[in-house]
Parts: structure tokens; sequence; C-alpha cells
């Protein structure tokens, strides 16, 4: 073989191995590539496994417990302000009283509140379905036992209960009912601003904060106001009857440490949770009925209330009486 053959073999033994060292790399980047979107997919499915396991576990543990428990006791807590959008929401605590109730091994009700108060309506609602499901079944006894605070539409759920148990140092009653808004018409003068009001309706603008309060629109709301006053006061008769110790400033508004509240018959005595369940219902085991909502309930809920939020703004339907 002369010089000119053996140096076109080299070139083609050459290219052949280029070629297949470019196939190989090709192959491998290829693979590197797949293994790389097969790890993706592998941690886009945990992460949706992950999210599904937070939305539904506390339910599920929840559950567990109710079947694991022989005769216990319920515990529902409303905690903090009682809106129709909060935790402490009528429908959020109204479904987990039916809950409770419906466990045949249910022996007794435990309220656990420590709320400031909130809607007048929401803790209405709240005070009626524990006076029915009590009535359905007076076999289970329901009651309240304060941490903190049970004030105003707090305590308006408390005295639905037999008895109210609290701390000595937990805050008690504020038996009242508040409307608030501002008046801004004097710095508008002030600042020489004009203030063009529209309505249809002699009374549309009633509360408007830049114009002034009309002496016959105030009144009108403080009817209002006694109105609601007279309907929780009644609830709180009607729940603690010859208990209550009532005088001048029972239903003023002003409210009293738990140890005061004792002995002016807003509660029955010294006890929490534990000390309620072992001595007096008699089911030392205590299970959770707290309805708590999940992320998509959470998002749902924002987008309506952010709509409800915008209308009220344009069309002035934005206040509610609160007991609080």
């Amino acid at each position: 073989m002369d010089n000119l053959e053996q140096e076109r073999v080299k070139r083609k033994a050459g290219w052949e191995r280029e070629l297949l060292e470019k196939l190989a790399t090709a192959s491998i980047t290829e693979q590197r590539r797949a293994r790389r979107w097969g790890i993706f997919f592998k941690l886009l499915t945990f992460a949706y496994l992950v999210t599904v396991l937070i939305l539904w576990l506390p339910d599920t543990w929840s559950d567990a417990a109710i079947k694991s428990a022989k005769e216990h006791t319920a515990v529902i807590e409303i905690k903090g302000v009682i809106a129709d959008d909060s935790e402490a929401s009528a429908d959020n605590v109204v479904t987990a009283l039916r809950s409770a109730y419906k466990d045949e091994k249910t022996k007794g009700v435990i309220l656990r509140i420590n709320s400031p108060g909130g809607s007048a309506v929401q803790a209405g609602y709240i005070n009626d379905e524990i006076r029915r499901l009590k009535e359905k079944h007076p076999e289970i006894p329901v009651y309240a036992v304060v941490t903190d605070m049970a004030a105003s539409g707090g305590y308006y759920i408390a005295v639905a209960a037999d008895q109210i148990y609290v701390d000595k140092a937990s805050i008690v009653g504020s038996i009242g009912v508040l409307m608030s808004t501002f008046g801004f018409e004097r710095s508008m003068e002030k600042l020489g601003v004009e203030r063009r009001l529209l309505t249809a309706g002699e009374h549309k603008g009633i509360l408007d904060p830049f114009s002034p309060m009309k002496s016959e629109e105030k009144q009108h709301i403080q009817n209002m106001l006694d109105q609601v006053h007279q309907q929780f006061i009644q609830a709180v008769r009607d729940g603690r009857g010859d208990r209550l110790q009532e005088n001048d400033d029972i239903f003023s508004g002003l409210f009293w440490s738990g140890e005061e509240s004792i002995k002016l018959g807003l509660a029955d005595g010294l006890g929490s949770s534990s000390y309620v369940a072992r001595e007096l219902i008699g089911a030392e085991t205590l299970v959770d009925y707290t309805r708590s909502e999940d992320l998509l309930e959470r998002f749902a809920k924002r987008i309506g209330a952010g709509a409800a939020a915008f209308m009220s703004s344009q069309t002035g339907l934005g206040l509610t009486p609160h007991i609080r």
C-alpha cells in the first residue's frame, strides 16, 4: 500500500471515529436531558403529593382521633374576631357543633372561647344553633370555657352553654353594641374641598364621613343599635336565668375579670377544659372538632371577600352592627 492509500485510509478511519464520538456525545447529552426532565417531573409529582397531604391530613388526623376514642369530650375552638370570613364564623362553628353531636361517642361538648366579639349576626346564629342542639340532645351537656376573653360577641355565644367556666384573670362581659365611623366635614372645609355626593333616596348617604350627620339619622341608628342590644340582653337573660345578679352596669358594655364575673353570675366557676372534661363531663379524652378551612377554601373566600368589599365601597352597604 503506497503512502497515498495509507493517508486515505487514515482519513476515513478518523472521520468514522469522529462521527462515532459525536453520536456518543449526542446520546449522552440526550440521556442527561431526559434524566433532568425525569427528576423535574418527579419533584413536581412530589410537590403535588405534599400539597394534597397538607390539605387533607388535618381532617384525616382528626377523623382518626375520633374513631380511636371511646367516650370523649368534644372541643370546639372559637378564637379571634367572629365574622363570616374568619375561622370563628357561624358556618365553621355550626358545622363543628353538628359533627360533634352526630358522633355517638360524644359525651359532652366544650366551647373553648377566646374572642373579643364581632358580628352580632354571626354570634346570634351560633347561639341559636347551640340552643337548638341542646334541645334535640338533652343528654349531651354543653360547657363554655373562657381562656383569655369572652367579650361581647364571644360572651353572646357563651351564654348559650349550660355553664360557663373561666380563669380568674379572664375578661368577661362587654354586653353592648357599637357601630363606628368618622366625620371629616370640618377638615374638608379647612382644606377648601367640596363634597359632591349624589344619591337616590333621602337618607342613602347616611354615615357618609364627609357629610354632617343629620339628627334624625343619628336617632335612627341609635334605635337600631338599641334594638340589637335588647336582643343581646335577652339572650344573656335566657342563658343565665336566676344566676345573673343584674345591676345598672351589667348591660352597660363594661367587662370584668373572671373572678368578678362569677360573683356577678356571668360565669359559674373557675376551670380549664381538662377540668371540665374530667370532673364535670366524665370523659377526660378531648377530641378537637374545630373546623379549619383548607387552602382552596381560603383562596376562594378571599376572592369572594375582595369582590364583596369592592361592591360595598361602590354601593355604601359596608356597615354592620358589631358587638365588641
